[in-house]
């Protein structure tokens, strides 16, 4: 009880002074009388170069990227012995997958249609 009087009392002025700094932001305040014409275009300058220098960080990083996962598709293609097995496999699986549908979609409309010996 007595150690959260002190952090109280010890907080209470950080947290007044806080409040008392903080004040309204003017951003882009048009009635603001430092913003000459030359001080509006220095930082149209100013934005859009620190636009222009992130676009080309994200230009490098993302070439990085790229460089990288060339590297990774090549490493696993060698590792499989450069053939496309996945993507057959995937292909013959999904072609028998829409067979199969095929075939219960078939069975389900005879038995409604009646055909008991085709419901399971």
């Amino acid at each position: 009880m007595r150690g959260s009087r002190i952090l109280l009392a010890l907080s209470a002025p950080a947290f007044a002074c806080g409040i008392l700094a903080a004040g309204p932001a003017h951003a882009d305040d048009p009635s603001d009388p430092t913003m000459t014409p030359q001080a509006i275009a220095r930082d149209r300058a100013i934005i859009r170069k620190l636009n222009q220098d992130q676009l080309a960080s994200v230009r490098k990083r993302d070439a990085q990227y790229a460089e990288g996962w060339k590297a990774y598709k090549g490493q696993r293609g060698e590792e499989r012995g450069g053939d496309d097995s996945d993507a057959r496999n995937y292909a013959e699986a999904r072609r028998q997958y829409d067979a199969d549908l095929a075939r219960w979609r078939r069975d389900v409309a005879a038995c409604r249609a009646g055909d008991y010996s085709r419901c399971r």
